[in-house]
């Protein structure tokens, strides 16, 4: 919006000239989302004291968990308003690439919203079954990765980290590719988001971190001296990951331990299927395994946790799943499994970036 608006006057105003550069407007579209999340947070976490939408804690979980019952939840309502307001007010509104990721943001956001909203405000013991949410995911990333497979000059050959010469094409199957890398990334986010601060810490450093991929892929210079595919617009979702990354820190301040607001369904399944959407159009899509390898590790521990109970009729391999349970069940205190999982989740962004060159 801004840049629409400014921009055009570079011709009489010099100064306005700087609204052409990526790196200015990712860097005030971080600004903003962290200022809209850190000023709105106290009002936000007052209504939602005010209207008793607190977080319903499992008698099964683990019991130092039982203090957390009452905490506003639903603070995802915030992160998502940043998000879009920090993308909406800087991004060149012209790009595709944007408004595909918009959409599955929207979408999935709707999807949380109705959940959150049916166990928080009209006090169900549950929400959406497991399988109406997986539904409209899926449908949704399958919309999202129609769009991205029609997009002009689409490449539907995957980019395998350390590997420059194998990319297997998988043409229309790309779709279904897609589909499984959003929903995949959303439900792993969803399951992460169990401890304070313990989600928006890897989202943070994953958006950070695709802030680099997209950048370098939207420019064909770059793109070709690092031997990584450009992807023409792909630039532009700098933007993008720049209000997430800003966002994500403006809710810290107020979700980090002791937390005074959760996110809920509501944040966590767009984040993860915006985070997922945007492995994909800068054409990072197995890389998402290494730089979201807390969300994988998480995700991976609830599925082995599950199947090998039901093979060995009640037996577990985690004494709780998902893993960061599983630690706080050993002993660890919650604030020392949070920092050890944010550490791993900023050394494998490094391992991930390290790819650009060992090809």
């Amino acid at each position: 919006m801004l840049y629409h608006l400014l921009y055009s006057l570079h011709v009489d105003i010099s100064v306005f000239n700087v609204f052409r550069y990526i790196t200015f407007r990712t860097i005030y579209a971080s600004i903003t989302a962290f200022l809209i999340c850190f000023l709105l947070g106290p009002w936000m976490i007052g209504k939602l004291t005010e209207k008793q939408i607190g977080q319903y804690i499992r008698r099964a979980g683990p019991a130092a968990h039982q203090d957390k019952a009452g905490t506003p939840t639903m603070g995802g309502v915030l992160i998502m308003a940043a998000i879009f307001a920090g993308t909406l007010f800087w991004v060149d509104l012209g790009n595709g690439t944007i408004w595909i990721i918009l959409l599955v943001g929207a979408g999935y956001f709707t999807v949380g919203f109705i959940d959150d909203y049916l166990k928080q405000i009209q006090k169900r013991n549950r929400g959406l079954t497991g399988r109406e949410k997986l539904l409209l995911q899926i449908l949704i990333a399958m919309v999202a990765g129609s769009l991205i497979y029609l997009m002009p000059d689409f490449d539907s050959r995957l980019t395998l980290p350390f590997f420059k010469a194998f990319r297997p094409d998988l043409g229309a199957g790309y779709i279904l590719f897609a589909t499984l890398v959003i929903v995949g990334t959303s439900n792993a986010v969803n399951l992460t988001d169990g401890l304070d601060g313990l989600a928006i810490g890897p989202v943070i450093i994953s958006a950070a971190t695709y802030m680099l991929f997209a950048y370098v892929a939207g420019h064909s210079r770059i793109a070709e001296y690092l031997q990584i595919p450009y992807v023409p617009g792909s630039a532009e979702v700098t933007i993008i990951c720049g209000a997430i990354a800003g966002a994500g820190l403006g809710f810290l301040w107020f979700n980090t331990y002791p937390a005074q607001i959760f996110m809920g369904d509501v944040g966590s399944l767009p984040l993860g299927g915006v985070l997922g959407t945007i492995a994909v159009i800068t054409k990072q899509e197995i890389l998402m395994m290494i730089v979201g390898g807390i969300f994988l590790l998480e995700a991976v521990s609830v599925i082995l946790q599950v199947v090998y109970f039901k093979l060995t009729h009640g037996r577990r391999i985690f004494l709780m799943a998902p893993l960061h349970h599983h630690f706080e069940l050993k002993g660890w205190p919650e604030s020392k499994v949070i920092v050890r999982f944010w550490i791993i989740s900023i050394l494998l962004a490094l391992v991930a970036i390290s790819t650009l060159k060992l090809r």
